[in-house]
């Protein structure tokens, strides 16, 4: 499940409008539609405090699959 069907998902398990969780987690209405939506590009910081009003947050999870290779200098 992606981001932004957890965060629906979620706020309508917990019978909440978007701005509910929006006022309830300190963030703008438009910043919850985004998150909703699927914007690729959200501050990590705004996205743990809706994460948060659930019990969750996000973090660094390894890949299942490695593209890059990591040089030290």
């Amino acid at each position: 499940m992606n981001l932004s069907s957890f965060v629906k998902q979620m706020r309508n398990t917990s019978g909440l409008t978007q701005p509910d969780l929006a006022e309830k987690a300190g963030v703008g209405l438009r910043f919850v539609r985004e998150l909703e939506q699927g914007k690729e590009t959200l501050r990590l910081d705004k996205v743990n405090q809706v994460l948060k009003l659930f019990g969750y947050k996000m973090g660094p999870i390894k890949s299942e699959q490695t593209t890059t290779n990591i040089q030290s200098s």
